[in-house]
C-alpha cells in the first residue's frame, strides 16, 4: 500500500484553496469533509455558531464518503482554526473513522492564533506516527502567488 491522501474541511475556502493545490502537485487523493447541515447565514452569526459548536465539542453529521483512510499509507489533514480548535467535522469524522500505524501531517488555516489547533489534532491521532505539522496565517487574503510558493517550500522542506 503506497496510496496517499488529503483530507480536508474548509469554511471560507482557505484550506479548499491549499488542500487543491497540494493535491494538484503530488497526486494524492482527496477527501473534503461536509456538514449535512452547513452554515448559511451572514458572517457574524456563522462565525458564532461555528464557535459554539467548537467549544460544545458538537460533531455534526457528515455527508456520506467513498473513501476508507484505511486504504492510505500517508495522511495530511487540514483544518480551519475557531475557537483555538480544529472544526467540527473534524471531531465528527475522528469519532467515526478509526486509524493506526498512518504516517500523518497535520496543517492548519488560521486569522489570530492556532494555539493548540494542531495538539489537539496529535492528541486524537496518538495511534498514528504524526510526521510533522504547519500552519498558515491567511492564505487568501494574501499574495495567492507567494502563498503557494510558501507552501511549496515549506511541503518540500519537511516531507521531501
Amino acid at each position: 500500500m503506497n496510496k496517499n491522501l488529503i483530507i480536508f474541511y474548509s469554511l471560507e475556502g482557505n484550506t479548499k484553496f491549499i488542500a487543491e493545490h497540494i493535491a494538484s502537485k503530488i497526486w494524492w487523493d482527496l477527501l473534503q469533509l461536509q456538514p449535512i447541515k452547513e452554515f448559511s447565514s451572514t458572517w457574524f452569526i456563522k462565525y458564532l455558531r461555528w464557535g459554539k459548536q467548537v467549544l460544545m465539542k458538537n460533531k455534526p453529521e457528515l455527508q456520506p464518503r467513498n473513501i476508507d483512510p484505511n486504504n492510505y499509507e500517508k495522511i495530511f489533514i487540514w483544518t480551519p482554526v475557531r475557537a483555538y480548535n480544529y472544526a467540527p467535522a473534524l471531531r465528527s469524522f475522528f469519532d467515526k473513522t478509526i486509524f493506526q500505524n498512518k504516517k500523518i501531517a497535520l496543517f492548519c488555516c488560521h486569522e489570530g492564533s492556532k494555539w493548540k489547533t494542531l495538539e489537539n489534532m496529535e492528541d486524537v491521532l496518538q495511534w498514528n506516527k504524526i510526521i510533522g505539522k504547519i500552519d498558515f496565517f491567511a492564505p487568501l487574503k494574501k499574495d495567492k502567488k507567494e502563498q503557494i510558493k510558501k507552501l511549496d517550500q515549506r511541503l518540500f522542506n519537511n516531507f521531501s
